[in-house]
């Protein structure tokens, strides 16, 4: 059975080694390794802000979600490579929907790198629109959001 729930301490090693899997295909391609592959899970944890995909005993994917002014930013989202093509990462952009329609919120925002073009091409095929782009922390990163209609 498959679901997403808050993250726990236990499940705080397997979220990491998911990150890991998840992102470094990117390494080469930025120049260094992605913010998701040494984001602060312990604290996204503490504050509520990690959810993690579970089947059975094993975790296969997380998202990183926060409500901000007018939208639920959408701050990190992977799926363990060997798990993708079950439709977990369109399961964990669906719960982030739902906490923003819980919360009253009218949209999603989120941003990759540009050079992630895979995100670049899945983010408007499921109704995210191409907000900006610019470069924070050394990264040139691709701003979205998601207006969402009842």
């Amino acid at each position: 059975m498959m679901e997403i729930r808050p993250a726990r301490a236990g499940d705080l090693d397997a979220v990491r080694r998911c990150a890991v899997a998840a992102y470094e295909i990117y390494v080469d391609r930025i120049g260094r390794k992605p913010a998701p592959m040494v984001a602060d899970f312990d604290a996204a944890s503490t504050s509520g802000e990690l959810y993690v995909l579970q089947v059975g005993d094993a975790i296969h994917g997380f998202i990183v979600l926060f409500p901000r002014a007018g939208h639920i930013f959408v701050e990190n989202v992977a799926v363990d490579p060997a798990q993708q093509g079950r439709g977990y990462g369109r399961r964990l952009l669906d719960f982030a929907e739902a906490e923003a329609r819980r919360l009253g919120l009218p949209a999603l925002e989120l941003y990759t790198n540009a050079k992630m073009t895979e995100n670049l091409a899945l983010y408007p095929r499921v109704g995210y629109l191409e907000t900006g782009r610019r470069t924070e922390d050394g990264f040139d990163r691709v701003y979205f959001r998601k207006v969402l209609t009842d």
